[in-house]
């Protein structure tokens, strides 16, 4: 009896799971998620033993990315959100065009420093104020708000460690994170620098060409559950703190590719750098470490786990085997068509399906061909790509422009489908397919 529902519970369980999702982005995700997950080990197709293959699979990136999150939220503490907010604002200068280019800037470095969903949960709000502030009508502040969350979203590709399903898919694989870097960073740089100037060509006209003068002053101003009230530090000081507090995040950065290098385990490394910036935290402000517990979004590892267990259900009844007999041919050929197959599979899955669960069939899948290690690598950076960049034709395709759209609407910015799909059906397929060539052409010479 159980075999016979195994199949089209954990089908329906996938389903249900992404439609909840789907139509409500403001429920937590990690709610849908685990009763998908519950229905889809109650089917049989997910066994007890197979969790701690999947506890195993997902622990060390779950660990990275808290780490992370934890030092985004100790930098909030200190106001560097809110400072970094004011020189937006200043350096732009009154140019419409200027802020356009520093608004993208902002974007990715917070996709750098925490990962892309933090990244627009921190920006967006800070960007729906100044553009209030300066006065912008709607259709003009579009072009800031949808090229920053598309900026924010595909800044993850170029290094895994800014995205939680890069580093399952990274272990799936066996890949470090240094190898990913040296093969990755290229390529999906170069596709975000294309991406990048084809929303300003795309936007170009729609720009302000003149920004009223306004005397902002974000870190007494903003208010949002992520973000305090006021920065700390002392005005006079803040500039040279803050220098030396983006210093120790890069470096902390760093020594995660170096620890990858010299195969000390990365996740350790991050939770070290936490630690050390808690500490300072706990002596510079005099607040203690225990508000980490309820400030940090543990949500994001049950939800993690929860689809990661949906995922290995549809792969141990059979989805990865339709997939290998239906790409494996491809995949199996040249480098540039291994690239360019599987980014362009991941693409279309996680459009239909959301990423996190594209990339990991995709990942899945891969590990199942019998590829040859080089071939295997440009295939599973080629997912990458899909995931992070691909999935963006659609605001379906990640959780991070899901919860974007969100918080427009609470912002009363006006953004619909029709206005999303007229800017990324252009400037989407344009940079994934440049990132893929790239990336083929990239691995083919460096190997």
């Amino acid at each position: 009896m159980m075999t016979e529902l195994m199949i089209p519970l954990t089908v329906l369980s996938f389903i249900c799971t992404i439609v909840f999702i789907f139509c409500r982005p403001h429920v937590n995700e990690a709610i849908p998620a685990t009763f998908g997950a519950l229905f889809v080990l109650l089917s049989g197709s997910v066994s007890f033993g197979d969790l701690g293959t999947i506890t195993e699979t997902i622990g060390g990136a779950a660990v990275t990315i808290m780490a992370t999150i934890v030092m985004a939220i100790v930098l909030e503490s200190f106001g560097f959100f809110h400072w970094a907010a004011e020189n937006l604002a200043a350096k732009s200068k009154g140019s419409g065009i200027r802020l356009f280019w520093y608004t993208n800037l902002l974007c990715f470095l917070m996709t750098l420093f925490v990962n892309n969903d933090g990244s627009i949960l921190i920006t967006t709000p800070i960007l729906l104020l100044l553009l209030h502030r300066l006065g912008l009508k709607n259709h003009e502040k579009i072009p800031y708000l949808l090229s920053g969350a598309l900026i924010a979203t595909a800044s993850s590709a170029p290094i895994g460690v800014s995205n939680i399903v890069n580093l399952i898919a990274l272990k799936i694989v066996n890949m470090d994170l240094y190898m990913h870097t040296a093969m990755m960073f290229v390529p999906a740089t170069l596709g975000l620098i294309l991406l990048t100037f084809l929303l300003y060509a795309y936007f170009y006209r729609i720009l302000p060409r003149k920004l009223r003068t306004i005397n902002l002053s974000l870190s007494n101003k903003l208010s949002h559950p992520l973000q305090g009230d006021a920065s700390p530090i002392p005005r006079e000081k803040r500039t040279k703190f803050m220098g030396y507090l983006l210093l120790f995040v890069l470096g902390v950065r760093a020594s995660l590719f170096v620890a990858s290098y010299f195969h000390f385990p990365v996740p350790l490394m991050a939770v070290i750098g936490s630690l050390v910036l808690l500490a300072w935290r706990w002596y510079y402000l005099k607040i203690s470490p225990k508000d980490m517990l309820k400030k940090t979004p543990w949500h994001i590892f049950v939800f993690a786990f929860s689809m990661y267990v949906i995922i290995y259900g549809l792969h141990n009844i059979g989805l990865t085997n339709w997939l290998i007999s239906f790409f494996q041919p491809m995949v199996s050929g040249s480098l540039l068509q291994a690239s360019v197959a599987m980014g362009g599979l991941v693409s279309i899955l996680s459009n239909l399906f959301n990423n996190h669960p594209a990339l990991m069939v995709g990942t899945l899948t891969l590990t199942n061909m019998g590829l040859d290690p080089l071939t295997l690598k440009i295939s599973y950076l080629a997912s990458v790509i899909g995931s992070d960049i691909g999935s963006l034709l659609l605001p379906m395709g990640t959780l991070a422009t899901l919860l974007w759209m969100h918080i427009l609407k609470k912002g009363k910015v006006q953004i619909t489908w029709g206005d999303y799909l007229k800017v990324t059906s252009i400037v989407i397929p344009i940079t994934v397919i440049f990132t893929l060539v790239v990336l083929a052409y990239w691995v083919s010479w460096i190997f």
